[in-house]
């Protein structure tokens, strides 16, 4: 299969060397803004900040320490503003990482939040109000095989992240196909769902131009995960999605992690095999052992570290993103479900 070009050179060197990139200017009037995210395998969030007429618009925010407020605002100032300049967060999607810093930019600077409206519904249970949350999370560990002395730490395993959060409701509910009148930049939103439900690209037809957010990255692929603020087909959400961007041809892809890329048809192509060939080892570990739970299914896979090196959220992700795949293979008929605490999947026939 082909392979994409990287563009973001410096950022791909950076990462080689396991250093934080540079903040760039992408395109007159366009910057790249590292904001470093502590003790996380993606060390940083690149938040783009457009030049406008009356002051500067991001795209993210990162999340919420003093080390990530300080960066945001050094990168800020590097592009010739600060952060009182800011009037526009357009923010990708609901995750931490993307959503933790809004609320504050907007304290310091007045500026309108845009977040598209199914990740929105989300925010109250997710960083305030989490009690029926966890109890949901719970239960789907149990259905999912995970052994009862494990569930409490997996179903709180998050609850940490929300202190990386300034809670802060959008002003504004992003629909899909709507252009964002920013003075200058022809940018539109794309609804993209499967990494959260209310993810969103950004596209420039004038610049030729895809900001990403986490729903295409160069090197990795996001996380899909069936969970208790998902829709019901997660994954199948995510392969229609991208079958939504092959009909763009930007210059250059913007993501929300690791660098920049030119070539989005081939990534397209690389992450629809890389599920499609997931999906076969299930169904196939399935018809070698009938039976198993999501859970025995997830330690059994191949992944990016030793399954006793993942820490407790991460194992959490890894077995929704099981369950991602054995929905999407159960809505295919080509595996069933016996339900019951736990339940078990089996080949379908």
């Amino acid at each position: 299969m082909a392979a994409i070009t990287i563009s973001g050179t410096e950022q791909k060197a950076a990462w080689d060397a396991n250093v934080l990139p540079p903040v760039e200017q992408v395109r007159p009037g366009l910057w790249s803004i590292p904001v470093p995210l502590p003790n996380n395998p993606l060390r940083y969030v690149l938040v783009y900040l457009f030049e406008l007429d009356n002051g500067v618009a991001m795209v993210d925010a990162g999340w919420n320490t003093e080390e990530s407020w300080a960066a945001l605002n050094d990168g800020i100032g590097q592009a010739g503003g600060s952060i009182g300049d800011v009037n526009a967060v357009v923010v990708t999607h609901i995750h931490p990482d993307h959503y933790g810093l809004a609320g504050r930019v907007r304290e310091a600077s007045g500026a309108w939040i845009g977040l598209h409206p199914a990740d929105a519904s989300l925010l109250v249970e997710r960083y305030e109000d989490t009690d029926d949350l966890i109890s949901r999370i719970t239960d789907l560990l149990a259905v999912s095989g995970v052994p009862a002395a494990q569930q409490e730490d997996l179903a709180n395993a998050s609850m940490q992240l929300r202190k990386s959060v300034v809670m802060a409701k959008p002003d504004r509910l992003l629909e899909d196909g709507e252009r964002l009148d920013l003075g200058g930049w022809d940018l539109r939103c794309i609804w993209t769902p499967g990494h959260s439900p209310g993810h969103i690209c950004l596209y420039s037809d004038e610049h030729r131009l895809l900001l990403s957010g986490d729903h295409v990255l160069p090197r990795i692929t996001p996380n899909i995960s069936f969970h208790s603020q998902q829709h019901v087909n997660p994954l199948g959400d995510y392969l229609d999605s991208l079958a939504r961007l092959q009909g763009l041809d930007p210059d250059e892809v913007l993501p929300a992690h690791e660098y920049r890329f030119k070539g989005l048809g081939i990534r397209l192509d690389q992450l629809i095999e890389h599920h499609s060939e997931r999906l076969d080892i299930m169904e196939k570990v399935l018809a070698e052992q009938p039976g198993m739970t999501a859970w025995d299914l997830t330690r059994s896979l191949t992944w990016s570290r030793p399954w006793d090196e993942i820490p407790s959220f991460m194992q959490r992700a890894a077995n929704g993103e099981t369950l991602a795949h054995l929905v999407l293979l159960e809505a295919r008929g080509l595996v069933r479900r016996e339900p019951g605490i736990p339940a078990h999947f089996y080949v379908a026939g």
